[in-house]
C-alpha cells in the first residue's frame, strides 16, 4: 500500500513500517530497561531477548541526544569482564566536575 504525504514523497506501509514498528518497539524496551536500573549491554540484551547489535544501535543514538550516559564501569555480572553500565534516568547521570575546578 502507497499514499503520499503532505509533501508528495511516496510512503510505503508495506514490510518496511512493520518493521519501524518492531525497531520502536524494542528500542522503548532497551530505554525502560536501563531507565530501572543501570546496566551493561549484555545484561539489557539477555534480560529483554533483543540484539545486544540492536542496542549498541540504540544506545549510540541515544548518547548523541544526551539520552543515555556511563554511570560507572565494572565487571559485568554475566560475562565478567569489564564495561560500561549505562542508565538513561537523568537522576543517575553522574554529576559533572568541571564547574569545581573553578571555584575560588
Amino acid at each position: 500500500m502507497r499514499a503520499l504525504n503532505p509533501t508528495g514523497v511516496v510512503k510505503s506501509f508495506g514490510k518496511g513500517h512493520r518493521q519501524d514498528k518492531q525497531f520502536q518497539a524494542q528500542m522503548e524496551k532497551v530505554f525502560a530497561s536501563l531507565y530501572r536500573q543501570p546496566k551493561t549491554m549484555l545484561m539489557v540484551s539477555t534480560e529483554t531477548g533483543i540484539f545486544r547489535a540492536n542496542i549498541c544501535r540504540y544506545v549510540s543514538k541515544w548518547r548523541k541526544r544526551n539520552c543515555v550516559d556511563i554511570v560507572k564501569k565494572d565487571r559485568c555480572q554475566i560475562s565478567k569482564h569489564r564495561a560500561s553500565y549505562l542508565t538513561t534516568n537523568r537522576q543517575l547521570f553522574p554529576k559533572s566536575n568541571q564547574l569545581k575546578m573553578f571555584d575560588v
